[in-house]
């Protein structure tokens, strides 16, 4: 199953979208706290999602935590600060894409330590990011393209 990890997501509706990816893929997400929001009922519903009953969620207390689970497995790590596209990677069914926080992306020492797993979404020059749920949905779509969309219709 192919797993998407959001490290410290600060926005709900953000989380909200890429739950809807997730259901709609079949990809598990990797909630890592500390979150901007918590997950309550209200916040959820704020986050207009309907779709939180058909996504298996899996919360972790840290971002050490996550990496000490899953350091060794297939990471693609979502970042700014690398040449590497993400479409120049091969992606498993069981591979787990990372992506940072909003207003700060990865931390710096994370994106340091696992270099060789750092991809990208090419965009112009002087331009920051894009949204978070956007960027999920982009590297989600290429992994299920690559893998032949799975169970999709």
């Amino acid at each position: 199953m192919l797993n998407v990890v959001l490290v410290e997501p600060e926005i709900p509706q953000n989380t909200g979208n890429i739950a809807r990816t997730c259901a709609c893929v079949g990809a598990r997400l990797h909630l890592v706290e500390p979150m901007g929001f918590r997950l309550t009922q209200k916040n959820l519903a704020r986050a207009g999602c309907d779709y939180w009953d058909e996504v298996e969620i899996v919360r972790w207390a840290c971002v050490q935590d996550f990496f000490e689970a899953h350091g060794k497995d297939e990471l693609h790590l979502f970042t700014g600060h690398v040449t590497r596209s993400y479409t120049e990677v091969t992606y498993g069914s069981d591979a787990f894409l990372v992506f940072g926080r909003e207003s700060k992306g990865l931390p710096e020492e994370i994106i340091e330590a696992y270099q060789d797993a750092c991809v990208r979404i090419p965009m112009r020059e002087g331009l920051r990011s894009l949204n978070l749920s956007n960027s999920v949905a982009i590297g989600v779509y290429e992994a299920m393209r690559q893998l032949g969309w799975g169970n999709l219709v």
